[in-house]
């Protein structure tokens, strides 16, 4: 019969599909979430990026396990058709062959995309780390009213940073930027503010300013309607490493560098808190923290 000829050469297949299997049962173990024993959720500067990190580092390791079992599967069942017929066809070989080679290019194309995604991850991450030690500079016995919360879940993003502090409330969007090199070769570290984006040496982005003014408006209504009362929020796009330029900037979205980003938020006054409206916003922001985290633990992982 003659399509016992392509079924037979599967079995040469069986045990590069145990060696898959393996690899993505390892890989569901990497995936599985830690618990915190406490009540308190695990909530640090940069979490929703060690996350994304997490899952790019999964992702790497997928592909660079699977890529090879996958890319060789048509010239392994190629030479196990071998075993079960008489004449050899080149036009077979040669589709094996161009199927194989097409898997390998695609899957190299992932794993430089995989790559590039984990640089860009890993900046970022180093500058929410920058940016957080600088808030915890803010907790101290002295300026007790000052709170700092990091990933506060919102319904369908994260912000970055949220600080509380007896003059208004601060929404803090850290966006990690390489600098620019020159046609000498020095760094090109200005970048200039303007009302709708920024303008950076060789690029302009309006994303992040976007993104920080959708926040500052979620937190503004999400705060006023549990507190019965308007909170004054203002938003701060922090940009380490850079030097801003902010003559031309709309003035709603505090644009900064990230050093000294402690003072410079105990000087700046939106509005005044009262103690109650204070401690409620702070617990409100720590029980959204926690509803949302327990959440996300009791999602089943995949």
């Amino acid at each position: 019969m003659a399509w016992l000829e392509y079924l037979l050469p599967l079995i040469f297949l069986f045990p590069m599909a145990a060696m898959g299997g393996i690899v993505i049962a390892l890989r569901s173990l990497h995936d599985a979430r830690v618990q915190s024993p406490f009540n308190a959720p695990l909530r640090e500067p940069g979490q929703a990026l060690r996350q994304r990190l997490d899952q790019a580092f999964s992702t790497l390791f997928l592909n660079g396990a699977l890529g090879p079992i996958i890319s060789l599967a048509p010239l392994v069942y190629g030479m196990g058709r071998m075993l079960f017929v008489n004449r050899q066809e080149w036009v077979e070989w040669a589709l094996y062959g161009l199927l194989s080679s097409l898997l390998v290019l695609a899957f190299s194309l992932l794993l430089v995309r995989d790559y590039q995604r984990i640089r860009r991850l890993k900046l970022g991450l180093a500058c929410e780390l920058a940016v957080g030690q600088e808030l915890e500079r803010l907790i101290r016995p002295e300026a007790h009213p000052y709170y700092v919360f990091h990933d506060v879940p919102t319904d369908s993003f994260t912000i970055d940073h949220v600080v509380v502090t007896p003059h208004g409330v601060f929404v803090l969007e850290t966006r990690a930027r390489a600098l620019a090199i020159g046609p000498d070769g020095r760094e090109l570290n200005q970048v200039a503010v303007e009302r709708e984006r920024l303008r950076f040496p060789h690029w302009h982005e309006r994303r992040p300013l976007h993104k920080t003014r959708q926040a500052v408006c979620w937190l503004t209504q999400w705060l006023e309607r549990r507190c019965g009362v308007p909170v004054p929020v203002r938003g701060v796009l922090v940009l380490p490493g850079w030097e801003i330029d902010t003559t031309e900037s709309a003035g709603d979205v505090l644009v900064v560098s990230g050093e000294q980003l402690s003072k410079q938020l105990t000087e700046l006054k939106p509005g005044t808190l009262s103690d109650p409206i204070h401690d409620k916003i702070i617990y409100l922001l720590m029980e959204r923290a926690r509803l949302v985290e327990l959440r996300h633990l009791r999602k089943p992982s995949v």
